[in-house]
């Protein structure tokens, strides 16, 4: 049986090879991991789709693929695992050891000439990250290793430095910037907003919440809601250009920012204006998963009206956030901080965030702009408005 290229959208022209997790000539079974492609978006896992033997590898770690091209070829069958054929550039991963390796962790290895299997391994299933060779590259050029213990680039009495090329997803994330820079005229809007009520809140109803719907009550489900009643009251906002035309959404289709190893993700929450606080944080805790294990699905990341981030989990004071296209806007968030301020007369210390708009400036005015963000601070220094419809 062919495994092939799965279907790739329209917006995705081709594949890399990252890892084959496989090797011609052993036993695999059905639904088992053969071999992982990186699109410009994700990471998208080739499953076998029988018990059987890999017979024949046709495109090796590095190669870029399309869709429906034939990777390899599984004989369907029970059996023992049958010894390896004997590896040649044609039917084995490239590799400088048995052990697998992707391609960053590869060009690492050949550039300073180590033995792979000589690097602790913390990746998953006991693979070695490009993270675990850095980490054996400091060691070893410590003072504290002795004579001898050297880099190739210090040998040659240069300063260490490494040159590897991007992933197909940060290349992408590169170009995406320029792009959004080069053809909107951004613009940024900052207010704080008083989260007292919110901390309240959740301390009064979150372990109760978490025991009726076995998930946490976080602070990005307020922002969330709060976010779609501003959108509501500004469509503009959820609006967004298409050539000389205005293109306004009758959905709140949100994107949730993720950091991930491989770069900035932003899965969508559709229609979340249709979730309760319970469904939007088990969406966001199961896209969070996801994007770790690099299992999102491209669809995951396609679409989306409106995008909020949170730098704050970083520790992120304030930023300017740049914008997701073709959306018109993205609410930044940023570390919650206990700071003294005025309320009516008195002086308080009270949980303060600095929030950020960035908007299309083309599209959006600043009177927009500032009343949507001013909307969002009401809202969540008053969150009994989600619930009262006001």
């Amino acid at each position: 049986m062919e495994i092939r290229v799965p279907p790739l959208p329209e917006s995705v022209a081709d594949a890399t090879i990252a890892t084959w997790h496989k090797r011609a000539g052993e036993f695999v079974r059905k639904d088992e991991k053969l071999v992982d492609l990186e699109t410009d978006k994700v990471v998208l896992e080739v499953p076998s789709p029988v018990d059987g033997t890999l017979r024949e590898i046709l495109h090796t770690e590095g190669d870029t693929v399309k869709s429906g091209e034939v990777l390899g070829v599984v004989e369907p069958g029970e059996g023992a695992v049958t010894e390896p054929e004997p590896a040649t550039a044609e039917t084995a991963p490239k590799a400088e050891t048995e052990i697998p390796l992707s391609p960053s962790v590869r060009r690492l290895v050949l550039e300073h000439q180590l033995d792979p299997s000589r690097i602790p391994a913390t990746g998953r299933d006991g693979r070695l990250t490009k993270e675990d060779v850095q980490a054996y590259l400091k060691r070893e050029a410590s003072p504290e290793r002795g004579q001898g213990q050297v880099t190739p680039t210090e040998a040659a009495g240069t300063r260490p430095r490494q040159r590897v090329p991007m992933t197909r997803i940060r290349a992408r994330i590169a170009a995406r910037l320029l792009e959004v820079q080069r053809n909107t005229a951004m613009l940024t809007t900052f207010n704080e907003v008083d989260l007292a009520q919110v901390v309240a809140l959740r301390q009064r109803h979150g372990e109760s919440f978490e025991k009726k719907h076995g998930i946490k009550l976080g602070f990005m489900s307020f922002f969330v809601k709060a976010s779609i009643e501003a959108l509501k009251a500004y469509p503009v906002v959820n609006a967004s250009i298409d050539g000389e035309d205005i293109l306004y959404h009758g959905y709140f289709d949100i994107g949730i920012a993720v950091s991930t190893d491989r770069g900035l993700v932003v899965p969508i929450l559709r229609d979340a204006d249709r979730l309760d606080f319970a469904g939007i944080e088990k969406k966001i805790t199961d896209f969070a998963g996801k994007a770790r294990e690099g299992t999102l699905a491209l669809e995951d990341l396609q679409g989306g009206t409106f995008t909020i981030t949170n730098g704050g989990i970083f520790g992120s004071l304030l930023s300017t956030p740049l914008l997701n296209p073709p959306q018109s806007a993205i609410l930044g968030m940023h570390a919650i901080k206990k700071r003294t301020v005025v309320v009516g007369d008195e002086i308080v210390i009270r949980p303060m965030m600095y929030l950020a708009l960035t908007y299309d400036h083309r599209l959006i005015d600043g009177r927009e702009a500032v009343l949507f963000l001013r909307t969002i601070k009401e809202i969540l220094e008053a969150p009994e408005r989600l619930f009262l419809g006001i």
